[in-house]
């Protein structure tokens, strides 16, 4: 049986299947057909594919081998790779896996981030660049080709226009991400620009972006979480051909909703994945809970 809502389509007969045959499901959403292969041939053809696990670790894990599939499928097709890296306590179990990932030659990978602070330093418990260089960059069996962290501790548009340039010259094959407490896609709070084609912006962050910081354990109080980051920004994001993002925990339910069943607007910044041509969503069944299916 298939049920069409704000223009996205649920098979409820696939979603119920899966479920019976297997600890996920799948909810396959969009304004065309789903595409059934996971190499760069065939993932044209969906919009959005949403597969919500048991729990977070199986999203994670889920969602690191759906990356890896189109990385090495990249690796492949032109022998080399960029991708976007995202960071935060969503991420450590996707990250986890895609360190141990077989068949992908990392010398022929550059990276990305997608946000830091400003005026943190490398040295801080919550610096992205530390979070990445520990659980990502260190851990890798290779070295990677480069990768290109951003340095909040300088002038920021100087960093931004720097890093500008240099992602410009590549194509990004594979972006990792999350959504927010406030829906937020990297550091772009809302209501997000969606308009600029600056690659990276300077941003203020919201007061509910601060809390998540602070509620996420990486400060000790409010007062402590920064009002400013850099972020890469909305349309640079979207400039990915493939899009990975792992939300899993109750706490975000509310903006997986907003963001996949409702408008897509700056108000909800994670709604501008319904437009992107390629995009897998994982989710466990916490922060699934609220989807109307």
């Amino acid at each position: 049986m298939r049920r069409k809502k704000d223009g996205i389509v649920f098979d409820y007969r696939l979603v119920f299947c899966l479920v019976e045959a297997r600890a996920g499901c799948v909810i396959s959403a969009g304004y065309r057909s789903v595409g059934r292969g996971c190499g760069f041939g065939g993932f044209m053809k969906q919009t959005l594919l949403v597969r919500i696990e048991k729990d977070k670790k199986s999203a994670g894990i889920a969602a690191a081998k759906q990356g890896a599939a189109l990385l090495r499928a990249a690796l492949k097709r032109k022998g080399n790779a960029a991708i976007i890296v995202a960071t935060g306590a969503s991420q450590f179990e996707m990250l986890d896996q895609l360190v141990k990932e077989p068949g992908i030659h990392w010398p022929s990978v550059t990276g990305f981030h997608l946000d830091e602070y400003v005026e943190l330093p490398i040295t801080h418990p919550a610096s992205f660049r530390k979070y990445l260089w520990e659980r990502f960059v260190s851990r890798l069996p290779l070295p990677l080709a480069a990768f290109h962290f951003i340095n909040g501790e300088g002038d920021a548009g100087t960093e931004c226009r720097r890093l500008g340039k240099i992602i410009r010259r590549h194509e990004v094959d594979v972006c990792f991400c999350g959504i927010g407490e406030n829906g937020h896609l990297a550091f772009n709070d809302p209501p997000a620009n969606f308009k600029t084609n600056a690659p990276y912006i300077v941003v203020e962050l919201d007061e509910a972006c601060r809390r998540q910081q602070l509620g996420e354990g990486w400060f000790p109080s409010l007062a402590r979480v920064p009002r400013r980051a850099i972020s890469m920004s909305i349309q640079q994001i979207m400039k990915s051909r493939a899009i990975i993002c792992t939300v899993p925990e109750e706490r975000k339910a509310q903006a997986v909703r907003d963001c996949l069943q409702g408008p897509v607007t700056p108000q909800y910044p994670a709604s501008i994945l319904q437009r992107h041509p390629a995009v897998w969503l994982y989710l466990d069944r916490a922060s699934a809970s609220r989807l109307e299916r």
